[in-house]
């Protein structure tokens, strides 16, 4: 809500993600991901309105009719995630079911607890790990996110913020959640940090979890992705496996087009323009007053349709969509 008016900050947001797989969510900022990441874990301010759903579990299967382990969950049931209560969100989903390595660590870490202290009230709550064992869990952990064992008695104020992103993402690992919420997890780290967090996301999702990974960092999604949702503007506008929007055909959306474009090993080009507030977006596509092939139809909001929401999708070997926006087919009312 800003001031007295409603902001529709995601809008029409469909997909699954299922165990074994890693979904990245990319698009430049202000296009919603984190707004969407907030929603699914019942973060958002008290005066947010939701509607729709988002399922978690439901699904899973006990092999060979074994029984839980001492400390699974008891219930197998589905949890809607936009209709559950705080009770049922702080008690048996966050952390348990859904970890999050979150896109501001400083402010997640308790300010007046070290490093280690904070992960070993996190494995003792969350695992059940037997006291005497707990310590030496929590410095594998902490080793699981290359955090340094040389800093675990550190207060958070005493971090770099790459320190604190590892942090932040030893404690999210702690409980093995069978799915995890990465919000620009590489954030702040040098490059062989980064592929040492990518590589052990990927271990995550190999052995059965589910990765939603929120990312501006194209390379490291591309490491890591089994499929890539792009956001523009509130809204999913590609949907696509991952070898296809890296590699192969390519994406077919403009936008998501750009997006791969700009890569330093592609042709380096940025998108020109800037995305619209989600408060002040234009009539029908929003992508249209920076798009190179806007016509008329664009004046009506595109739906996703085999993965892509564009009226004049792209064909696999199309060039680079790049240059200035055709202004004289920009839907009705845009005045850019």
């Amino acid at each position: 809500m800003r001031g007295n008016r409603y902001i529709q900050a995601v809008s029409d947001v469909s997909f699954d993600l299922a165990a074994g797989e890693c979904l990245a969510l990319v698009g430049e900022s202000g296009c919603g991901k984190s707004v969407l990441a907030s929603a699914l874990l019942g973060l958002l301010p008290g005066n947010a309105q939701l509607r729709g759903g988002a399922l978690l579990g439901g699904g899973e299967q006990l092999h060979d009719g074994a029984q839980p382990e001492p400390g699974a969950f008891e219930a197998r049931d589905a949890v809607d995630l936009i209709g559950a209560d705080e009770r049922t969100m702080a008690g048996t989903v966050r952390g348990r079911r859904i970890g999050l390595i979150p896109q501001s660590p400083a402010a997640h870490l308790s300010p007046v607890r070290t490093v280690r202290a904070q992960l070993e009230e996190t494995v003792r709550e969350l695992t059940g790990t037997p006291r005497r064992e707990v310590r030496a869990a929590a410095l594998a952990a902490a080793g699981r996110a290359a955090f340094p064992a040389g800093h675990l008695d550190h207060y958070p104020h005493q971090l770099s913020g790459g320190l604190a992103q590892r942090a932040a993402t030893a404690l999210a690992l702690v409980a093995d959640a069978p799915l995890l919420i990465a919000d620009e997890p590489t954030t702040g780290l040098d490059r062989e940090l980064v592929e040492h967090t990518v590589t052990e996301l990927r271990r995550h999702v190999d052995d059965g979890r589910a990765l939603l990974m929120i990312t501006h960092d194209l390379a490291a999604a591309e490491r890591i992705a089994d499929r890539v949702a792009v956001m523009y503007a509130g809204r999913v506008v590609e949907l696509a496996p991952g070898r296809d929007f890296f590699g192969g055909p390519g994406p077919r959306h403009p936008y998501a087009h750009g997006l791969r474009a700009a890569l330093p090993e592609r042709d380096f080009v940025p998108i020109p323009g800037m995305p619209p507030e989600l408060g002040a977006l234009p009539a029908g596509c929003a992508f249209a007053p920076r798009c190179t092939r806007t016509e008329e139809a664009c004046a009506q909001t595109p739906e996703l349709v085999d993965g892509t929401a564009c009226h004049f999708p792209l064909t696999a070997g199309a060039p680079a969509v790049v240059g200035a926006p055709s202004t004289a087919a920009a839907p009705e009312g845009d005045d850019r």
